[in-house]
């Protein structure tokens, strides 16, 4: 457009340009927002409306920044574990310890202890020897504040940074601090407007500035005003503010989706306690009091209270038999002397099988066809894949004429509904289930090489075990007929849905992350 007539623009049309023709600059328009006073919904329409009659340019681009995530904030006020250890090494011990001592001293946790060493190492501030069978720590040196805890120090005080503003050392300690989880790194789009000649030129000749309506009332059509009146046009294509609405939360979502279908499938929901006993956990499944799986570094024992009640005195009895000898049911038993004490041991329960075969108990007669998803508990290492507290899925029916094959059918339908178009069974094996199988689905992935082609790169990736109750687990608690069975944890589909997110990122409740990931249906 030409500037030879003066140029009719809206109020904030007109304030925007008179504004960038003061300033003569490329200005952002949060600056804008700032020296304004209007809104930035208002500033983005009006920019758009400037730049389609070439009065101002418009530059859009990214911008990465780092803030300090949760961990990072506790680390800014006590220090990186390795800080933690050289500073108690040096001022308390001298320069040289015990490892072993220096985790007592300190309080610090196995994998908290594992990568202050690392970390020590790697930085060259202490080095380790072996005497007598015992691991000793030394330094090298009084380390002065890294670049790293440097970095910590400024996002603590200043909220975030932005990385073009790094050198090219700082970007190196920032990628090693977001591996750490003690930054997290995101992206914002940024927009600058600067006045063109043209837009230059109509100022120097003058705007008139047009009162636009952007809404039609009942008052002005009662008067007919808006006859006389000229309404904003709107770009319905034009950027603006993101609007964050309310939505689930993506485990929630998918505990739905899941419920949703065993619903359609015939199922009925059930519901069982966090907390229960040794006996229904661990011995109704015919798992001996002397395995593994019952130790204090797989499960969680409650000291308050200790003790449980147990059921029926006749099914105490009858399982009790089968663990020593196989009572009735075929089996030889574990040959050992069963303990009611053991049975009766407190636990958060370690998986939902505890509730389904307890419900089983109580419904010994076909046919039973139920459903649980519920959270459930066991002593692991927390890291990316790997949960202390996390949700399972689990399915049984009872009928007379019930077999493998119609637990296969189910089971395809139910992954077939889930979106899995491929799915294959294994067998395996599990304590408490024969025949056992696993159920495994194909992943589809696709990868582009550099002549364009794409090629499949998926893979069989196993969901969940499967199989029949074994007699020792069905007769004793006066159960007949076949019991068909399967479980799976509720987070591993969650990864897949989301192809591998840390599966701690949805306990988090980072607001970035959990408004912008995509609906799970």
């Amino acid at each position: 457009m030409t500037a030879s007539n003066p140029v009719s623009l809206s109020r904030a049309e007109g304030t925007v340009l008179d504004a960038l023709a003061k300033l003569k600059k490329r200005v952002n328009v949060i600056e804008l927002v700032e020296t304004l006073g209007l809104d930035q919904a208002t500033i983005f329409g009006a920019s758009t409306s400037l730049a389609e009659k070439d009065l101002i340019s418009i530059r859009e681009s990214e911008e990465k920044y780092a803030r300090l995530t949760e961990e990072g904030m506790i680390r800014s006020k006590v220090g990186l574990p390795e800080r933690i250890v050289i500073d108690y090494l040096v001022q308390k011990k001298g320069g040289n310890s015990e490892f072993d001592s220096l985790k007592h001293d300190l309080h610090l946790a196995d994998d908290e202890a594992t990568l202050a060493l690392g970390w020590l190492k790697r930085k060259n501030w202490a080095n380790t020897t072996k005497e007598a069978g015992k691991l000793y720590l030394r330094s090298t040196s009084k380390p002065q504040k890294g670049p790293d805890e440097e970095m910590i120090t400024k996002l603590s005080t200043v909220s975030e940074i932005t990385l073009s503003s790094l050198d090219q050392e700082q970007k190196i300690e920032a990628e090693s601090l977001l591996k750490r989880n003690l930054i997290h790194v995101a992206t914002r789009k940024s927009r600058t407007l600067e006045i063109t000649d043209v837009g230059l030129e109509a100022v120097r000749r003058g705007v008139v500035v047009v009162e636009e309506v952007t809404q039609l009332t009942p008052d002005m059509i009662r008067s007919g005003e808006w006859k006389k009146a000229k309404f904003k046009t709107f770009d319905v294509s034009a950027s603006a503010e993101p609007t964050f609405i309310a939505k689930y939360h993506p485990i929630v979502e998918l505990i739905e989706e899941v419920r949703e279908i065993f619903l359609e499938l015939g199922f009925e929901e059930i519901k069982g306690n966090l907390v229960e006993s040794a006996f229904w956990n661990f011995d109704a499944l015919f798992q001996p009091q002397d395995h593994p799986a019952r130790e204090m570094h797989d499960t969680f024992y409650l000291t308050s209270p200790s003790k449980a009640k147990l059921p029926d005195q006749s099914i105490v009895k009858r399982v009790a038999q089968t663990h020593e000898d196989g009572w009735e049911t075929g089996s030889t038993g574990w040959g050992y002397r069963w303990s009611k004490d053991i049975a009766r041991q407190v636990i958060l329960r370690t998986h939902t099988t505890a509730t389904t075969i307890k419900y089983l108990a109580s419904h010994p007669n076909p046919p039973v066809k139920v459903f649980s998803i519920d959270r459930v508990y066991r002593n692991e290492k927390v890291n990316y894949k790997h949960l202390a507290e996390f949700h399972q899925i689990e399915g049984i029916i009872m009928d007379k004429d019930a077999s493998l094959a119609d637990l296969m059918g189910i089971l395809k339908e139910f992954y077939n509904r889930l979106g899995f178009e491929k799915v294959r069974f294994w067998p395996s094996y599990f304590p408490y289930t024969e025949p056992s199988a696993e159920a495994v689905v194909y992943i589809e992935r696709k990868n582009t090489g550099e002549n364009g082609k794409e090629s499949d790169v998926g893979r069989w990736l196993e969901l969940g075990g499967m199989g029949i109750f074994r007699p020792e687990v069905t007769l004793p608690l006066g159960i007949k007929y076949p019991v068909l069975a399967w479980g799976q944890g509720l987070e591993r589909l969650f990864m897949i849905r989301t192809e591998g997110v840390d599966i701690r990122t949805p306990y988090k409740n980072e607001l970035n992350w959990l408004r912008t990931i995509p609906e799970m249906q």
